[in-house]
């Protein structure tokens, strides 16, 4: 028997973070993310239960990244410039 190809979707577009996620501060954000992998890594929630922590998980760790990017594009380095004072550039972390 031929094996039939397998038909791939296209990747859906992340969704936008809702309000009450997207006020959280990054601490907050990661705090409830903690608490999210900890339930489920238990294995006791119902199934519907567990995956709508998943996609709040999902929402929160998407939040924090771009908290993450957010204070990244924030941080300068201080450096000499060719005259020997002091000067400030974007701080390169990748």
């Amino acid at each position: 028997m031929a094996a039939r190809p397998i038909k791939c979707r296209p990747m859906a577009q992340p969704p936008k973070t809702p309000p009450e996620i997207a006020k959280l501060s990054f601490e907050d954000a990661l705090k409830e993310l903690e608490d999210i992998v900890k339930r489920l890594e238990t294995g006791s929630a119902k199934l519907d239960d567990a995956l709508a922590s998943y996609e709040r998980g999902a929402l929160l760790k998407q939040h924090c990244e771009s908290k993450l990017r957010e204070a990244q594009a924030r941080v300068d380095k201080i450096v000499l410039g060719a005259d020997g004072k002091p000067a400030t550039e974007p701080m390169a972390l990748d």
